[in-house]
């Protein structure tokens, strides 16, 4: 949170900062930049005393456009008078009726920082000078921010096209008094609030009304705040996939700069970089095959002392003798012909091996999105737009040479309200976060699987005793969430619905697309947590068996490391001299070796999963250890 106010001017304003606003900071509005507002504000009053027809200020609006306002209310005439008087004119009973008519929306209620980023990003383009509020009313919209009035806006009801008209209604209505709003969290009438804070109720002037409630600010403001999200997560999911490589002591050819130099989509050569960074100084990965023995149950007889029998597994390996060598005779020059938890194959799972492809394919999503983003938190989205020096060369070109100005040269109707361009940006990363996740759960599920683990235990747990599940169920959740956020990945921008009596006939319902992928953001973070909750347990046992496979070569010599080989010939039989000289080598290299473990950054990370969840040695209670990753995701404690 900002230290001092962020200043408002309509062309400057980063997603950070909005961020930063809808979590607290104050507001702003730039000085000079006022003038340009008030200049409009002149403008438009200045051709209402003239009596020229204007869209919106004194005609109705969508399919009420052919209805001109009178010069007053017809009931009037009425035998006796009207029944129903109303206070102003005409003109601003029409401003007003816009909001209050227009605040329909249902559900529970919008977050505090989507409706602080949606009062930021409504001030920011009405900033511009385009769309004739007066500079009081910009100050009534600050005011609400600076002083923690947070308008009650449910959360659906845009369609996304003539902006979020309804979700900007609930906004705008509580600077009438109207509505509701949250003070100190506190839930009041929008007039109480007003007046708990020091404030009074707004009178809304020409095309005031559309100007508050015609833009995208409801999508936008959801869509900086996923994408904000996101960026953490993306950051999650590489770091989860170091870990859960270090775990596998898999190969890091995959990584190297030559080989993206080759494809160079940024986010896959960026994904790339990350992970090389994220695993260097580890010694497990593309460790030698020989040297990594597999998991096997403990026993009471497997290590001899009580500090070793207090580890929590076995460890075994197995000989290839001679006669099932050939073929493969170069492979056994460079690796001795000891088969323990490591495959000997030189590529892993696509899973561990297309990281930089996958998460980079995400990146790229998530980075084409933060495109269209920083345009339209700059950009003016009401309607129509107000061209007060129209008169300027600069706005000439769409006329004809020598024509006269009209009204309709200065006062525009155009489409800046129609959300496509974020609803299809947004369809793209709503795309992405099923692939994120559903990579996430494969090395989750390759984790617990013995068949695929790589010489780890079944479902990361001893299990001596055969009544442990371990992490079994673990995966099952993961593939829960992943299911789910893959039927929620289905496009809204691709069904449009026609609203206002077929006025309005192609929407781009993009807030409902923002807003799911803020939701579904939450759950891809659920994934990555139960990865890194999973792939903890896994480098631990990792690093604990080989380490004592060192140990036992240091300590014990050769003969109490033939011990842990299988397939072992016996003393006089044929290949005996062999294998005890093969031992000895794979005595010598594990002896020779520094201590196993991961790369310096999945190290701390491990270390602060440590300071609030255990190694599980026994079946326990997860929940507490589900809520506990989860939190620490959703903070984003674990990334720097």
């Amino acid at each position: 949170m900002h230290a001092s106010p962020i200043r408002l001017d309509g062309t400057r304003m980063t997603r950070a900062e909005l961020v930063a606003i809808a979590r607290g900071s104050a507001v702003a509005l730039d000085t000079a930049q006022l003038t340009r507002v008030e200049r409009a504000a002149a403008f438009l009053a200045d051709k209402v005393n003239c009596g020229e027809p204007v869209y919106g200020v004194t005609t109705g609006f969508g399919s009420n456009a052919d209805k001109l306002l009178g010069a007053h209310r017809a009931r009037d005439e009425l035998p006796g008078g009207n029944p129903e008087p109303r206070e102003g004119t005409l003109l601003e009973e029409l401003q007003y009726n816009l909001i209050v008519t227009h605040a329909v929306c249902v559900g529970r209620p919008l977050s505090a920082e989507v409706v602080r980023a949606m009062l930021a990003i409504r001030i920011n383009t009405l900033m511009r000078g385009h769309s004739g509020v007066r500079v009081e009313t910009l100050q009534a919209l600050a005011e609400l921010l600076n002083r923690g009035v947070v308008p009650v806006v449910p959360e659906k009801g845009s369609v996304g096209a003539s902006g979020d008209l309804a979700p900007l209604s609930h906004l705008a209505i509580v600077l009438l008094g109207g509505g509701e709003a949250f003070v100190g969290g506190e839930r009041l009438s929008g007039a109480e609030a007003l007046r708990r804070v020091g404030l009074t109720p707004l009178r809304l002037s020409f095309k005031e009304g559309l100007a508050l409630n015609n833009g995208t600010a409801q999508m936008l403001a959801t869509a900086v705040l996923a994408l904000d999200r996101l960026e953490t997560l993306l950051a999650t999911a590489d770091l989860a996939a170091a870990m859960t490589l270090d775990a596998f002591a898999g190969r890091s050819g995959a990584l190297r700069p030559e080989v993206h130099a080759l494809r160079p989509h940024p986010g896959q050569v960026e994904t790339a970089r990350r992970m090389r960074a994220l695993i260097e100084g580890s010694t497990l990965v593309d460790i030698p095959y020989h040297l990594v023995p597999r998991f096997r149950t403990w026993a009471a007889d497997a290590w001899q002392g009580p500090d070793a029998q207090a580890r929590r597994f076995d460890i075994a390996w197995d000989w290839v003798p001679s006669s099932q060598r050939h073929g493969r005779e170069a492979f056994y020059t460079r690796f001795l012909p000891f088969r323990g938890g490591k495959k000997h194959q030189p590529q892993d799972a696509y899973c561990l091996r297309c990281m930089p492809q996958v998460h980079g394919a995400v990146r790229d999503a998530w980075m084409q999105a933060c495109r269209i983003v920083d345009i339209e938190l700059n950009a003016v989205t009401d309607n129509p737009l107000i061209f007060p020096d129209a008169d300027d060369p600069v706005y000439a070109e769409g006329r004809a040479a020598g024509r006269p100005l009209y009204i309709e040269d200065q006062v525009v109707s155009a489409g800046h309200f129609h959300g496509m361009p974020l609803a299809l940006a947004m369809s793209y990363v709503k795309a992405a976060l099923p692939v994120l996740a559903s990579i996430s759960e494969r090395r989750l599920a390759k984790l617990v699987d013995p068949a695929t683990n790589d010489g780890l235990p079944a479902f990361l747990i001893g299990n001596e005793d055969a009544t442990d599940s371990g992490f079994m169920i673990v995966q099952y959740t993961a593939a829960a969430l992943v299911n789910d956020l893959a039927t929620r990945a289905h496009p809204a921008s691709v069904y449009s619905v026609p609203t206002s009596a077929n006025a309005e006939d192609h929407v781009s319902m993009g807030t409902n697309e923002a807003r799911h992928v803020l939701e579904m953001a939450e759950d891809l973070g659920h994934v990555l947590a139960l990865e890194l909750y999973t792939a903890a347990q896994a480098l631990e046992y990792r690093q604990d068996m080989l380490n004592a496979a060192r140990d036992l070569a240091e300590r014990g010599g050769w003969q109490a490391l033939a011990a842990k080989i299988g397939n072992a010939p016996r003393e006089g039989e044929p290949g005996r001299a062999a294998f005890e000289a093969e031992v000895q080598a794979l005595r010598d290299a594990l002896a020779a070796s520094r201590d196993f473990h991961a790369g310096a950054e999945v190290r701390r990370a491990l270390a602060a999963i440590r300071t609030h969840i255990d190694f599980m040695q026994r079946d326990r209670a997860m929940d507490g250890d589900v809520r506990a990753i989860c939190a620490l995701i959703a903070a984003g404690d674990l990334v720097c």
